[in-house]
């Protein structure tokens, strides 16, 4: 997006005139978060939770490369080069908290990320790439979260790669050899945790990566606001530098805040008591659960317990956990409503907040036992959860009347202050 009145950059010292003209890193820098790059005037603090998750996945990558130091990819000493990092390692047992609890946190904040994103509309025209990459940095995510649940090689950690490897199988033809091929035998073993550990270090600066194309693709068409009406002047707008590094440093403290007090108060608090116990392939746990992040999609994978047609309930479990992800990579497309906020959507936000409701029924079915009542509230959640996407969304979006919209971002704000009642002298 074409910005005529942001202040083009424009280097004092001569050092700086000599690095852009070489290398234009300041000027890039300049252009994407300082005063180069204005912004919707009317941001509230939903849209810090993308700095939040920068933040939380720089802590990531620095703890874990740390960690890796000090970790062995081995099934027979993985378990105590994990307990050596906590008792022998200087610090070693806060690298390891942070590491797991900033898994819980990064996740957080990506959920809280998206369903921003899914209640401002932001997924809609101009912004589809921006949400279709989110949607890949999601997937990358989980899957990096899923490999280093492996590392420390617990009860859990062993039993949640043998069943959740194990659902590949349910594929016909490829299934089996694609899971013998991941896991690098028959069961988990030296080969997987191999495996696994060396995707789990290099996946985050993959994500890294896909992170920088997501903020290139946002600053295409300049990020989108609450009202979801579209930057149409100057007016409309703010430097990105000083107002909303601002915001987001204050945003930053409270998130570290948090982060500080899971870690040093309660660092256990989101983990597994089962995997502080020793793998051992010869004693099943009485229930497997994975991280509470997977919860929604692990009770959409546990909904089918009956054969359909001829695909049996193993693969429609399979096929519906990925589909529950593949829906969003559609989601531009299947709300056609010209108006993006929920703010003037009154029918959408009301089924909105009913979709919140069922994916936290889907996570408590998630970390319950695959047994009544949590089976069939699962298939009831999974059923409401396509039909929102693919029955109820498409509708509302021809059948809903939007409430009366703005015409720009500044008779917004305006509007907003002027039913403030003013302040009189006493």
């Amino acid at each position: 997006m074409s910005f005529p009145w942001a202040k083009p950059y424009e280097p004092q010292h001569p050092l700086m005139k000599w690095m852009d003209e070489r290398l234009p890193i300041p000027r890039l820098v300049y252009n994407a978060t300082g005063p180069g790059y204005p912004v919707p005037r009317n941001l509230n603090y939903f849209w810090n939770f993308g700095v939040l998750a920068g933040a939380a996945l720089m802590i990531q990558i620095i703890t874990g490369i740390v960690l890796a130091m000090h970790y062995a990819a081995n099934a027979g000493v993985a378990f105590n080069s994990v307990e050596h990092i906590m008792r022998d390692v200087n610090a070693g047992w806060f690298l390891r908290y942070a590491h797991m609890n900033g898994a819980s946190m990064f996740f957080i904040v990506v959920y809280l990320h998206i369903f921003r994103g899914l209640y401002y509309g932001s997924y809609k025209a101009p912004r589809e790439m921006v949400w279709l990459l989110g949607v890949v940095i999601f997937l990358l995510m989980m899957a990096t979260a899923f490999m280093g649940y492996v590392l420390p090689w617990g009860q859990m950690s062993f039993w949640g790669a043998q069943v959740i490897t194990g659902f590949f199988s349910a594929i016909p033809v490829v299934g089996e050899p694609m899971r013998v091929w991941l896991l690098g035998g028959f069961v988990p073993d030296n080969s997987a945790l191999n495996r696994f550990f060396s995707l789990h270090y290099l996946l985050p600066f993959v994500i890294a990566g896909v992170i920088i194309l997501h903020i290139w693709a946002l600053h295409i068409p300049g990020s989108s606001n609450p009202t979801g009406i579209e930057v149409k002047d100057e007016q409309d707008t703010v430097p990105f530098h000083p107002y909303y590094t601002a915001k987001d440093g204050f945003g930053l403290g409270v998130f570290l805040l948090a982060f500080v007090a899971l870690t040093f108060f309660s660092p256990n608090l989101l983990g597994h008591p089962d995997n502080y116990i020793p793998a051992n392939s010869l004693s099943t746990p009485a229930h497997i659960v994975p991280e509470w992040y997977f919860w929604p999609f692990y009770a959409i994978l546990r909904a089918f317990t009956f054969n359909f047609l001829w695909i049996d309930a193993k693969l429609w479990g399979v096929i519906a956990m990925f589909a529950s992800i593949a829906l969003l990579f559609f989601l531009p497309w299947l709300d056609s409503s010209p108006v993006k906020s929920s703010n003037y959507r009154p029918l959408y936000r009301i089924f909105f907040w009913v979709l919140m409701a069922d994916i936290a029924l889907l996570a408590v079915c998630g970390m319950k036992p695959a047994e009544q009542p949590w089976v069939i509230l699962s298939q009831l959640g999974a059923a409401y959860y396509f039909a929102h996407f693919l029955i109820i969304l498409p509708i509302i979006s021809r059948i809903e009347r939007p409430l009366p919209m703005p015409n720009s971002i500044t008779e917004a704000v305006l509007a907003k202050h002027a039913d403030k009642p003013s302040e009189t002298a006493a």
